[in-house]
This record gives C-alpha cells, structure tokens and sequence, in this order.
C-alpha cells in the first residue's frame, strides 16, 4: 500500500494527491497536523529530515519533495504524463510549474509566516498583505505564460504538472482573498480543472481530517 504523509492545507501534499488520483494509485493517507507541529516530531524527521509534508512511502522507497514525488510517479507510470513530449513543450510546463513551486510557495509556506509573526513581530494584516503580495507577484507572469503555451490545459491536451501546481495555489489564493479578476486565463484553469474528479476528490475539504 502507498502511504502518504499528509496535511489536508498542505500546497505540496495537495499535489501529490492531484498526482496520485490522476496515475489512478490508491493510497493510505497519513495526517501529519502542520498547526500542532507534528511535523518536527522525531517520526516525521526521520521520514523527511526537512521536518515537512508531503512524504511519500511507495515501492520501499520512502521519498520527499513534491516536484521529486510526481516525477518519480511520472516515470514509474507514464500514462498520463506530466510533461508533453515535446522538449520546449515540456520545458515550458516545468517553467510554469516552477513558478508556483519555487517562487510563490516557498515564500508563503506557514514556517515563513509564523516567523513573520513570532520572531518578527508582525501582526496578522501584513502577515496576509505580504502573502497575497508574493500570490500577485507570480500570477502576473504566470498568466502571461498560460496565455502563451497553454492549451486544453495549463499542460496542454491532458492535465499535467503546471496544472497539479496551479490548482493548489489558486486555492489558496482564494483562502487569503487575493483578489483574482487580473488573471482570468487562470481562473478558467482552475474552473475546469477542480471539476475534474482527480482534482475534485484531492480537495482539502474533501480530505479533511
């Protein structure tokens, strides 16, 4: 049985169950409780030295890092695929899903913020203006790109990585009242794909503990 070690707010475990549902893997979800701090207790450091979630324990491997997770789960099953075939294509589905994977997220991550509050002093309002600051920061861009290489989908004619990272952003997003009307071509992104029952079936309300 695939286990996953996972936080229903979690944006990285978030795409994981995305990648799991759309590979069509079962899997046992473990609730590490990211509030609690669960994630920094001895267990959970000695599955993910970092002290996060996602972490992913399948074929006696245990593995880490979302983008290192899906891609693993990409070239164990490829059908679907995550990337397109062609090179640019895929290079511009990674470039996309970088962009929330690696300038957005990290700098909104709850560690950032509650050292924002609790080392820096801050009170809750710039705690959020700096979250949605770094949210319209990247979705300016990114929405430039979706325009540029989407297609059926952020990947192209299938659901792939670009579409696995958006989709967990866009929520939160929405959870920190990012205002969203400069960024249609997203919006309708994420329309179509939270309908979709790998999408929909991933959903932190759907998964909650």
């Amino acid at each position: 049985m695939i286990k996953l070690y996972d936080y229903f707010r979690s944006s990285a475990a978030y795409r994981i169950r995305i990648g799991l549902n759309l590979k069509g893997l079962g899997y046992e979800s473990v609730p590490v409780s990211l509030i609690d701090g669960e994630q920094s207790a001895p267990d959970n450091l000695a599955r993910n030295p970092q002290g996060l979630v996602p972490t992913l324990e399948i074929d006696g491997h245990t593995l880490t890092q979302s983008l290192a997770i899906l891609d693993y789960l990409d070239r164990k099953q490829p059908d679907p695929a995550f990337l397109p075939e062609d090179a640019a294509q895929a290079s511009h589905v990674l470039a996309m899903a970088l962009a929330v994977a690696c300038d957005i997220h990290p700098v909104n991550n709850l560690r950032i913020l509650k050292y924002l509050r609790h080392e820096l002093g801050q009170e809750q309002e710039p705690i959020d203006d700096w979250y949605r600051h770094w949210i319209a920061e990247g979705f300016a861009g990114l929405e430039t790109m979706a325009k540029t290489y989407g297609g059926e989908y952020l990947s192209g004619d299938t659901p792939g990585l670009a579409d696995i990272c958006l989709v967990p952003q866009m929520y939160n997003a929405r959870r920190f009242e990012t205002p969203l009307d400069g960024y249609p071509t997203l919006v309708a992104y994420d329309a179509k794909l939270t309908a979709l029952p790998p999408f929909a079936a991933a959903h932190p309300d759907v998964v909650k503990p």
